[in-house]
């Protein structure tokens, strides 16, 4: 009989072992978020975007992952800005009406991302990071302005195709921080 509780005592401590490992295994909160606001950004991008944060991202709540999505879209923002300002300011050539055109078309995408965008995502940041879902909300029309603006102003221009990859890529991050915002502020 004592051999016959034994083995049940050991099978018990197995069992509670098992479970408490599966229990422990950590859920990848990234894929959670982004499969939430899948319908609005590229799951892959979203994804990539969040573990590109370190470590971390992957057992950090969505409040934090729309933080860290208002962080790299401010980031690339701020580097699409002086991208755009640094080639107008290199759009010489023979002083033709197509190199005013995009000279004037990266001037304003500069603007856009500097005085516009870029603040607003600064703000909007620091308004969800309070919580305060209403403030932070209302700052959203000017989040995106740059990516979209950037690409009227450089119309058929040679700037156009420079920024392209730059402007895509902010758009999808302000994107991914506003369903994120979206999702938290109900």
């Amino acid at each position: 009989m004592t051999s016959h509780f034994l083995f049940v005592l050991v099978l018990l401590a197995l069992l509670a072992a098992a479970a408490g490992s599966v229990a422990g295994v950590a859920t990848d909160t990234v894929a959670e978020s982004c499969d939430a606001i899948r319908d609005f950004v590229d799951y892959a991008f979203c994804a990539a975007a969040l573990h590109s944060a370190g470590p971390n991202a992957s057992r950090a709540d969505r409040h934090a992952h729309l933080l860290l999505a208002a962080d790299l879209a401010a980031s690339r923002g701020a580097s699409a800005g002086d991208a755009a300002s640094a080639m107008a300011r290199s759009e010489r050539g023979d002083g033709g009406q197509d190199n005013q055109d995009a000279r004037d078309g990266l001037e304003a995408c500069g603007m856009l991302y500097g005085a516009t965008s870029v603040p607003a995502l600064r703000l909007m940041r620091g308004y969800a990071a309070a919580r305060a879902w209403e403030q932070a909300r209302a700052l959203l029309p000017l989040t995106g302005q740059a990516g979209i603006g950037c690409e009227a102003a450089l119309g058929d221009t040679g700037g156009r195709r420079r920024m392209a990859a730059a402007n895509r890529e902010f758009d999808q991050l302000t994107t991914m921080a506003t369903a994120l915002l979206n999702k938290l502020g109900g």
